[in-house]
């Protein structure tokens, strides 16, 4: 779908202070550069993972489309930071501290200066940042779906029923309570086992029988360009996503206005409507990694060519299965966030409370 309302125009106050400052680098005049000037090049923090690293390339590829001169002077570089998240990888994360473990030290470089900008799939962002950093860019959103991937004791896809495929008493290896609690709600004779890692490691396990099935997000398999190994993408009607499932944002210090104004460029109008739902729901729902939660908004044209609506669909369950509640509500874009929070009161109003006080 594309967005509703284009990016807004380059701001060419920064761009032109960013192409000078990266000119007075290549020619080594660096060392007459006032002490405020910001020293170059600037310096993207990302995790390690392939698709972590694809995702970044895509941002900067993005990003120096409307300069060619940055990309040719080099005036960004790449900074690969291992998180506590990526080296934990045989337990839970609501066991080691929940999703910030995925962004923990990336925050930390940020924070006192090592990096410049970092970018996150914004799915594994906590929804109240650290003081001093924001979320100034979303990129456009990939395809939000989750997917089954089906190793060989496993049937014939079937659309209508997705989830037929799987055997009686399958293992699905899995790390995610939401996608868990929302097979188990349908089918509850199925077994998961902890299947953490990065794409290729999952895929990995999978083919060497470690389980019958796994899911993953179709973003990343698209990104990755292996979106061949998809067996069955699973409708958002069936499988709420995460989230932020498919959004790639960058945060940035909060007071660096001028890598701000430079990032707002490149900002995706329908991105940040519907993350901006997502994460009022998530914030107001206050889950841990403990918590099913699903969250998945959209713009819908209500006529052609007329102003679009957005459309918040949000998801609590127990993590057995046993319990599952699933409303949506609509409104402007506008009020994206408002929509969220209404949503998630919503939701926690008639949710059992021991689904949030286990994630206390």
């Amino acid at each position: 779908m594309e967005s509703a309302k284009p990016s807004a125009p380059f701001p060419s106050s920064a761009l032109q202070k960013v192409a000078a400052e990266a000119a007075a680098r290549q020619r080594k005049e660096t060392t007459q550069t006032e002490p405020h000037r910001r020293q170059l090049p600037l310096k993207v923090g990302t995790r390690a993972s392939p698709l972590a690293l694809v995702q970044t390339r895509a941002f900067l590829t993005v990003l120096t489309r409307f300069c060619p001169v940055l990309r040719d002077m080099g005036a960004f570089q790449e900074h690969q930071i291992s998180t506590t998240g990526d080296q934990v990888l045989n337990r839970k994360l609501a066991e080691i501290g929940g999703k910030g473990l995925f962004a923990k030290e990336i925050h930390e470089a940020l924070l006192d200066g090592r990096i410049d900008f970092a970018v996150h799939s914004l799915k594994d962002l906590e929804t109240t940042l650290p003081p001093g950093l924001v979320l100034a860019c979303t990129l456009k959103r990939e395809d939000a779906r989750d997917v089954l991937i089906l190793g060989p004791g496993c049937g014939e896809p079937d659309p209508a029923d997705p989830y037929a495929v799987l055997p009686q008493g399958a293992l699905v290896g899995c790390a995610s309570v939401r996608r868990q609690a929302q097979m188990l709600h349908v089918r509850p004779d199925l077994k998961f086992g902890l299947l953490r890692g990065n794409v290729q490691t999952r895929l990995d396990k999978l083919a060497a029988r470690q389980c019958d099935a796994t899911l993953l997000a179709y973003a990343g398999l698209r990104r990755l360009g292996m979106e061949d190994r998809a067996d069955v993408i699973l409708d958002p009607t069936i499988m709420v996503p995460a989230a932020g499932q498919g959004i790639v944002g960058v945060t940035v210090r909060e007071s660096d206005v001028e890598l701000r104004e430079l990032l707002s460029a490149i900002e995706d109008y329908e991105a940040r409507a519907v993350a901006t739902a997502e994460r009022a729901l998530l914030a107001e729902l206050d889950g841990s990694c403990r918590t099913p939660i699903g969250g998945y908004a959209r713009l819908i044209p209500v006529v052609a060519g007329g102003a679009p609506e957005l459309h918040l669909t949000g998801l609590v369950a127990r993590e057995d299965g046993s319990f599952l509640l699933k409303r949506s509500i609509s409104g402007a874009p506008s009020d994206a966030a408002r929509l969220g929070r209404d949503l998630g009161r919503s939701l926690r109003a008639d949710s059992p409370a021991d689904i949030f006080a286990e994630s206390a």
